[in-house]
């Protein structure tokens, strides 16, 4: 049991001396502190009239206290002892709900004598009397009562909390709030009237005493303390003529009713002291309830508890505040006020006319005309400590002097004049030899028309003729290797003889400046293909580069090649040119 104590106040001390960060800063809650942090951000914003709620942290409390019993018998100080638990979680700012568990036990000891006519009318008498206690009767003797009674229980509460609706500071350090709870409890009621199984001798409790006094009171309560073994053995009466829960009446509601203050420690503690009442329909709290054989008390027996009770708010500042009742509803709105209020009256006076008003302004007396920067102090774009309205150069280089106009003083590099370059551009290109470049042309599977995209090459390849009338074109054809060989040589002639056929028509070319050449499946761009039309994106890709017409200037040795025998192969218009399923490519790249 020591080291569960021990391991609970370790835990419980880390909690309140762990480092904190305020759930609430000096002007509001955070967004992500409230129920709504879209709405929040609007609010903060001033596009939405209302703030979004906090969430707020629970409350955790223990409480411990001096527990006693108002009823027939006087009860001394202290006369028990009372502790528990409690959870509370804030509705509002005002109002917040509390689940609070007690255990409340307390003694009391009667200085009066108590007459043996008046116990044979007790409850506690009745329902006891086949034990030893009927002897009292029986032999007409006094007995002084006493008790001890324990109690469990457990109330839902509505705290009203009074006094965080604050004008004159931003939150309260104390807090004063009334309760008012309902619940159930179970009492637990005996008293201690045999020694043993003998009946004591209660003569000597009061006797010669002035029992009107407060010290004659207490000395008999001393004696009877004296007197008894702390045997508790005799239960006593219960009250089964009231509205109570269970067979034997030992379940009983009751209202409790409070007041309390508190002070906060820090953002996660605090602790208060708590007065309370439970009231229930029950006058057998103290076992008794006749004061004689004819007068029955007309008050009920009611516990009361003086409790010392430490809170714990429970959970992350970053994305909850302190409970409600902690904070100042008024301050986002008294916050804005003060804010409102703080800022300087708009003035619109432009003293020098730079545009940018006093108010803004950190050189209030610029040069007429003079730039300036947003700030209005007197621009000096280079630096050079020249003001751009007196600087002959703005933009001076970086890291030169000066003269007094604000111009660089840069010393001359030795760069060569216009006349120099251009005479050096001119030697140069007259020795320069011009090696031809002609394109190629790409084709789409087992076709032979001209794709629009390369039209552009085709009128390069037409414009070198145009400009050079004496050359001559070798036009040479090719395919992939996925049909017979006869079949792509065909196909290869007709694509070149396309080619041949769109410059002729287009731009007026005679057709003996070109000799048609094919290659078939010859001299692949991308070598070591798959001859299977089922293959990979990548592969078709390499496979479409094969499929193609060069373009070369003919030599004195070139000739055109006839038309070669075969099938008839390809087809001169887009569309798919085989049957079955497809593969899926880009269609103006032809894959």
């Amino acid at each position: 049991m020591t080291k569960k104590a021990s391991l609970f106040l370790v835990l419980l001390l880390s909690l309140i001396l762990s480092p904190q960060v305020k759930g609430q800063g000096d002007m509001g809650v955070k967004d992500d502190q409230t129920e709504d942090p879209e709405q929040n951000k609007k609010w903060r914003d001033g596009q939405y009239p209302y703030s979004a709620k906090p969430k707020s942290m629970w409350e955790l409390g223990i409480h411990a206290g001096h527990s006693f019993i108002s009823g027939d018998i006087e009860a001394p100080f202290p006369s028990g002892v009372g502790f528990g638990l409690h959870l509370r979680k804030a509705i509002n700012y005002t109002l917040s709900l509390r689940f609070d568990g007690f255990f409340l036990s307390s003694k009391g000891f009667d200085a009066r004598p108590y007459s043996a006519s008046t116990l044979r009318v007790e409850r506690l008498y009745q329902q006891n009397s086949n034990t030893a206690i009927a002897g009292y009767v029986t032999n007409g003797d006094v007995i002084h009562r006493n008790y001890k009674t324990s109690v469990i229980g457990g109330s839902v509460e509505a705290v009203l909390n009074i006094g965080n609706l604050l004008f004159h500071k931003d939150r309260n350090k104390w807090n004063t709030y009334a309760v008012l709870g309902l619940g159930l409890n179970i009492p637990n009621v005996n008293v201690n009237l045999l020694n043993g199984s003998a009946l004591y001798n209660f003569e000597g409790v009061s006797s010669g005493l002035d029992l009107a006094s407060g010290d004659g009171r207490k000395e008999a309560r001393k004696r009877l303390k004296d007197l008894l073994d702390n045997d508790y053995e005799t239960p006593g009466g219960v009250e089964d003529k009231i509205i109570a829960l269970g067979d034997e009446k030992t379940v009983i509601p009751h209202v409790n009713l409070g007041l309390g203050v508190s002070r906060k420690i820090t953002d996660r503690v605090n602790v208060g002291l708590e007065y309370q009442v439970v009231i229930s329909d029950n006058d057998l709290l103290d076992g008794f309830e006749f004061r004689s054989q004819f007068d029955k008390t007309n008050n009920k027996d009611v516990p009361h508890y003086l409790s010392v009770r430490v809170g714990i708010n429970l959970g992350d500042f970053n994305n909850r505040t302190e409970p409600l009742y902690w904070l100042n509803p008024l301050s986002g709105a008294l916050n804005d006020l003060a804010e409102v209020k703080a800022r300087p009256i708009l003035d619109l006076t432009d003293t020098d006319g730079d545009g940018v008003i006093d108010m803004l302004d950190q050189e209030v007396n610029s040069p007429q005309n003079a730039p300036v920067d947003t700030r209005g102090i007197v621009l000096d774009s280079d630096g050079d400590g020249i003001a751009d309205y007196q600087d002959s150069e703005p933009f001076s280089l970086p890291g030169y002097d000066v003269d007094d106009q604000g111009v660089a003083q840069v010393p001359d590099p030795g760069y060569l004049k216009e006349d120099e370059i251009n005479d050096i551009i001119n030697s140069k290109i007259s020795n320069i030899r011009t090696d031809w470049f002609l394109p190629m042309i790409h084709f789409d599977l087992d076709k032979y028309y001209v794709k629009p995209e390369f039209y552009g090459q085709l009128h390069h390849v037409a414009t070198v003729l145009q400009n050079h009338p004496n050359v001559n074109l070798v036009v040479k054809g090719f395919a992939d290797n996925r049909n017979p060989d006869d079949y792509n040589k065909v196909l290869s002639y007709r694509r070149a003889n396309a080619a041949v056929d769109y410059i002729v028509s287009r731009y007026d070319v005679p057709r003996n400046r070109f000799m048609i050449q094919y290659g078939g499946e010859e001299a692949p761009l991308v070598p070591d293909l798959p001859d299977s039309h089922n293959i990979d994106k990548q592969k078709e890709m390499q496979q479409y580069m094969n499929r193609r017409v060069e373009f070369f200037i003919a030599g004195p040795n070139d000739q055109e090649m006839p038309e070669p025998e075969g099938p008839d192969a390809g087809s001169g218009t887009p569309g798919s040119s085989r049957p079955g399923p497809k593969y899926s490519g880009n269609r103006n790249s032809g894959y």
